[in-house]
């Protein structure tokens, strides 16, 4: 009878254990893609904004095109509220994200210095367990072989720094459309991070949408928002611009300071930054 008791009790043990859910990872994961279709900024749990906030500390490494995302950050918190608070830090209860926090970005002064930085800074930062890094304009005229010493680096500090969530980032619009190099390039970074589940944060795919889903990428579109309305190779019309005119500025988008383009862009690159840190901090995404 005691031995069946304790049979009992074990399998009980085993079955409550089951049941439940294990708390997430905040820096671990199997990765996902923080794009066009990140921006509906309603369709995060709040829960999941305070936990970011709570556990994430970020060091974001970039230059000018890299900005707007964290301009967009900060002109959100004037829009929403101070929910979607950030500074270096952290205090306040706001998100702890380093803004230029390692010099350079991807490409610059060259295609390896960031990793001997990011090396650096988390030497320096044990706290620190996002990393995330931009490129200016340097994908454009990136061979496969700079991307790929691109990946392989990133792979890298994985392995070595198995408590950081690193996020890929592909590079801004250039104009050159879907048959330029930028564009394969950019594929080639995107492959790479479905196929072993990374983190990414896909600046180019955000450029080529407007908020209402409608689709830009076939129009030689630039970082400026600029594309060709009527099919003539020439870029005479400006997405985002008809966009903001036709829409309530402090309504239904918000003025903020977007380097090398328009405020609605840096304002849908806030919107997936923070689906993209309630995502690493646990988030389903349901």
């Amino acid at each position: 009878m005691k031995d069946i008791t304790l049979v009992l009790i074990s399998l009980m043990m085993v079955l409550f254990s089951c049941s439940k859910d294990p708390d997430p990872d905040p820096v671990a994961g199997s990765g996902t893609v923080a794009d066009h279709s990140s921006i509906d900024l309603s369709a995060i749990p709040s829960e999941w904004i305070t936990k970011a906030k709570s556990d994430l500390h970020i060091a974001y490494g970039h230059t000018s095109h890299g900005s707007q995302v964290t301009s967009g950050m900060t002109g959100l918190v004037s829009f929403k509220g101070n929910a979607y608070a950030w500074n270096n830090g952290g205090t306040g209860g706001a998100l702890d994200l380093h803004d230029y926090a390692m010099p350079g970005d991807l490409g610059n002064p060259n295609y390896t210095q960031w990793e001997a930085e990011t090396r650096t800074y988390l030497a320096a930062n044990s706290d620190v367990n996002v990393i995330i890094w931009s490129w200016c304009g340097q994908v454009s005229s990136a061979t496969a072989d700079n991307i790929n010493t691109y990946l392989t680096l990133m792979n890298g500090l994985e392995e070595d720094f198995p408590d950081v969530a690193f996020v890929y980032m592909t590079g801004h619009l250039d104009g050159t459309g879907l048959n330029g190099n930028l564009h394969k390039r950019n594929e080639q970074i995107r492959e790479y991070c479905r196929t072993n589940k990374k983190w990414l944060f896909d600046f180019a795919d955000i450029e080529s949408y407007n908020p209402d889903g409608v689709y830009f990428g076939d129009k030689i579109p630039n970082d400026a928002c600029d594309y060709d309305s009527n099919n003539d190779g020439v870029r005479d019309a400006n997405w985002a611009i008809q966009w903001q005119n036709s829409h309530t500025v402090g309504v239904d988008w918000y003025s903020c300071a977007s380097a090398h383009s328009q405020p609605l862009n840096a304002n849908m690159k806030a919107y997936a930054a923070w689906h993209l840190w309630a995502r690493i901090a646990g988030w389903d995404g349901k």
